[in-house]
Protein backbone atom coordinates (compact mmCIF):
# COMPACT_ATOMS: atom_id res chain seq x y z
CA UNK A 1 0.00 0.00 0.00
CA UNK A 2 1.21 3.49 -0.85
CA UNK A 3 2.55 5.53 2.09
CA UNK A 4 0.43 8.50 1.07
CA UNK A 5 -2.72 6.40 1.36
CA UNK A 6 -1.58 5.13 4.77
CA UNK A 7 -1.06 8.72 5.92
CA UNK A 8 -4.55 9.65 4.64
CA UNK A 9 -6.18 6.76 6.49
CA UNK A 10 -4.39 7.58 9.76
CA UNK A 11 -5.26 11.27 9.34
CA UNK A 12 -8.94 10.52 8.77
CA UNK A 13 -9.24 8.08 11.68
CA UNK A 14 -7.52 10.39 14.17
CA UNK A 15 -9.27 13.55 12.94
CA UNK A 16 -12.73 11.99 13.02
CA UNK A 17 -12.11 10.48 16.47
CA UNK A 18 -10.95 13.86 17.82
CA UNK A 19 -13.95 15.63 16.29
CA UNK A 20 -16.38 13.14 17.84
CA UNK A 21 -14.69 13.40 21.25
CA UNK A 22 -14.77 17.22 21.28
CA UNK A 23 -18.39 17.30 20.05
CA UNK A 24 -19.52 14.89 22.78
CA UNK A 25 -17.68 16.90 25.43
CA UNK A 26 -19.29 20.12 24.20
CA UNK A 27 -22.70 18.47 24.06
CA UNK A 28 -22.53 17.02 27.55
CA UNK A 29 -21.22 20.14 29.26
CA UNK A 30 -22.91 22.73 27.05
CA UNK A 31 -26.32 21.33 27.93
CA UNK A 32 -25.91 22.61 31.50
CA UNK A 33 -25.32 26.15 30.24
CA UNK A 34 -28.26 25.96 27.85
CA UNK A 35 -30.63 24.66 30.52
CA UNK A 36 -29.60 27.55 32.77
CA UNK A 37 -30.04 30.14 30.03
CA UNK A 38 -33.38 28.73 28.94
CA UNK A 39 -34.73 28.89 32.50
CA UNK A 40 -34.80 25.13 33.01
CA UNK A 41 -36.60 24.26 29.76
CA UNK A 42 -34.87 20.90 29.32
CA UNK A 43 -36.59 20.03 26.05
CA UNK A 44 -35.56 23.28 24.38
CA UNK A 45 -32.04 23.00 25.83
CA UNK A 46 -31.69 19.52 24.33
CA UNK A 47 -32.94 20.70 20.94
CA UNK A 48 -30.59 23.70 20.81
CA UNK A 49 -27.71 21.55 22.04
CA UNK A 50 -28.35 18.99 19.31
CA UNK A 51 -28.42 21.70 16.63
CA UNK A 52 -25.12 23.11 17.88
CA UNK A 53 -23.50 19.66 17.81
CA UNK A 54 -24.71 19.00 14.26
CA UNK A 55 -23.26 22.35 13.14
CA UNK A 56 -19.99 21.54 14.90
CA UNK A 57 -19.79 18.18 13.09
CA UNK A 58 -20.56 19.71 9.71
CA UNK A 59 -17.95 22.46 10.00
CA UNK A 60 -15.17 20.29 11.40
CA UNK A 61 -15.70 17.21 9.25
CA UNK A 62 -16.01 19.46 6.21
CA UNK A 63 -12.67 21.02 7.08
CA UNK A 64 -11.09 17.59 7.65
CA UNK A 65 -12.30 16.46 4.23
CA UNK A 66 -11.09 19.61 2.47
CA UNK A 67 -7.70 19.44 4.17
CA UNK A 68 -7.19 15.77 3.29
CA UNK A 69 -5.48 16.17 -0.05
CA UNK A 70 -1.82 16.90 -0.19
CA UNK A 71 0.48 18.06 -2.96
CA UNK A 72 3.49 15.94 -2.11
CA UNK A 73 4.00 12.23 -2.50
CA UNK A 74 5.25 10.65 0.71
CA UNK A 75 8.49 8.78 0.10
CA UNK A 76 9.37 7.26 3.49
CA UNK A 77 8.23 6.78 7.10
CA UNK A 78 9.60 10.18 8.06
CA UNK A 79 7.43 11.81 5.43
CA UNK A 80 4.37 10.05 6.87
CA UNK A 81 5.06 11.51 10.30
CA UNK A 82 5.77 14.96 8.94
CA UNK A 83 2.60 15.02 6.86
CA UNK A 84 0.51 13.70 9.76
CA UNK A 85 1.96 16.16 12.25
CA UNK A 86 1.17 19.09 9.99
CA UNK A 87 -2.33 17.96 9.09
CA UNK A 88 -3.30 16.85 12.60
CA UNK A 89 -1.80 20.00 14.11
CA UNK A 90 -3.97 22.19 11.91
CA UNK A 91 -7.05 20.06 12.66
CA UNK A 92 -6.35 20.33 16.40
CA UNK A 93 -6.03 24.10 16.12
CA UNK A 94 -9.31 24.34 14.22
CA UNK A 95 -11.03 22.09 16.79
CA UNK A 96 -9.62 24.26 19.57
CA UNK A 97 -10.84 27.46 17.96
CA UNK A 98 -14.28 25.94 17.37
CA UNK A 99 -14.39 24.73 20.97
CA UNK A 100 -13.43 28.14 22.35
CA UNK A 101 -15.94 29.78 20.04
CA UNK A 102 -18.72 27.52 21.31
CA UNK A 103 -17.78 28.14 24.94
CA UNK A 104 -17.67 31.88 24.31
CA UNK A 105 -21.10 31.92 22.67
CA UNK A 106 -22.64 29.76 25.41
CA UNK A 107 -21.14 31.99 28.09
CA UNK A 108 -22.48 35.15 26.36
CA UNK A 109 -25.94 33.60 26.15
CA UNK A 110 -25.74 32.60 29.82
CA UNK A 111 -24.65 36.09 30.90
CA UNK A 112 -27.50 37.67 28.96
CA UNK A 113 -29.94 35.34 30.71
CA UNK A 114 -28.51 36.23 34.12
CA UNK A 115 -28.83 39.96 33.36
CA UNK A 116 -32.45 39.48 32.30
CA UNK A 117 -33.21 37.69 35.57
CA UNK A 118 -31.62 40.48 37.61
CA UNK A 119 -33.86 43.09 36.02
CA UNK A 120 -37.04 41.43 37.25
CA UNK A 121 -37.88 42.71 40.73
CA UNK A 122 -37.97 39.95 43.36
CA UNK A 123 -41.24 41.30 44.80
CA UNK A 124 -44.04 42.76 42.77
CA UNK A 125 -44.61 46.47 43.45
CA UNK A 126 -47.55 46.95 45.82
CA UNK A 127 -48.28 50.60 45.31
CA UNK A 128 -46.87 54.06 44.85
CA UNK A 129 -45.46 56.42 47.36
CA UNK A 130 -46.58 60.02 46.92
CA UNK A 131 -43.78 62.52 46.64
CA UNK A 132 -43.69 64.99 49.52
CA UNK A 133 -43.58 68.65 48.47
CA UNK A 134 -40.39 70.44 49.29
CA UNK A 135 -38.33 67.29 49.59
Amino acid sequence: MDRTVIAYVIYLVVSIALTVWVARTLSRNGRVFLADVLHGDEKLADAVNHLLVVGFYLVNLGFVALYLSGDDTIEDARGVFEALSTKLGVVLLVLGVMHLGNVYVLNRIRRRGLLEREQVPPVRPQGRVAATPGA
